[in-house]
């Protein structure tokens, strides 16, 4: 890459910088790093345009979680200005029909009125259950460090996110035309987007790289910071 080449790296649903904390120090080494916002912007479509909006005219992208399906709307609108992508623990597929598609949507509004009843930190203890391998959900420094971040968002925010979420495009098409350095990494416990669906991406998308991380769930950049950032590095530098 570029030694001035710009990496935008990407939150998921209410997550801020923090999630990215470790590798915007380790990164910024190599590159310089920005870090993109969605505010109540309730379209991944939108979310996409306004990183464009801000963007330069060349540079390199990671999302993790929603915010790898943000990077593959603006692979979709403007792949010529994506010179590499990292896509980590996310997804790429609309929400399913029928019964699993149901049972999403039950489960995000679940989420969604328990803040609206109990607050943002009460939302963000129900749903980091899931969120991390379970051996550390017993780790109170990493437990409080999530739980801390979604509470310091509106739940205007979750609400507004959630729906982009629930009414995300289909972009398996997308993924064969991509031409650029990609990585594709997870958690190996990610309960939420699991490793199989990672191992489909890495094998629709031209010479992708596939990193799957020991010991982590889907805060994976969270849960092992240096094994992340050492990953991001190397596709960096590749």
């Amino acid at each position: 890459m570029n030694d001035h080449e710009l990496v935008i790296l990407v939150p998921g649903l209410v997550c801020d910088a923090r999630v990215w904390r470790d590798q915007i120090e380790g990164l910024a080494r190599l590159c310089p790093v920005q870090v993109a916002s969605h505010g109540t912007l309730d379209s991944l479509g939108r979310m996409a345009e306004r990183i464009l909006d801000t963007a330069p005219a060349r540079f390199a992208l990671a999302g993790h979680s929603m915010g790898g399906r943000v990077a593959l709307e603006v692979l979709a609108r403007a792949p010529e200005r994506v010179t590499r992508v990292a896509l980590l623990d996310t997804g790429y597929e609309k929400l399913a029909e029928g019964e699993a598609g149901e049972r999403e949507r039950a489960g995000r509004y679940r989420l969604r009125d328990i803040g609206r009843a109990e607050g943002m930190l009460a939302l963000g203890r129900n749903w980091s259950q899931g969120m991390v391998h379970p051996a550390r959900l017993s780790d109170a420094a990493l437990m409080d460090d999530i739980h801390a971040m979604i509470a310091r968002a509106p739940l205007a925010q979750f609400e507004a996110q959630t729906e982009a979420l629930l009414n995300r495009p289909d972009r398996t098409e997308l993924l064969g035309q991509i031409r650029v350095p990609t990585l594709v990494l997870c958690g190996r416990e990610d309960g939420w987007s699991p490793l199989s669906r990672h191992e489909q991406m890495a094998r629709l998308i031209p010479g992708a790289r596939l990193v799957a991380v020991a010991d982590a769930g889907h805060m994976v950049t969270m849960e092992r910071p240096a094994e992340v950032t050492r990953a991001l590095a190397d596709w960096l530098t590749a």
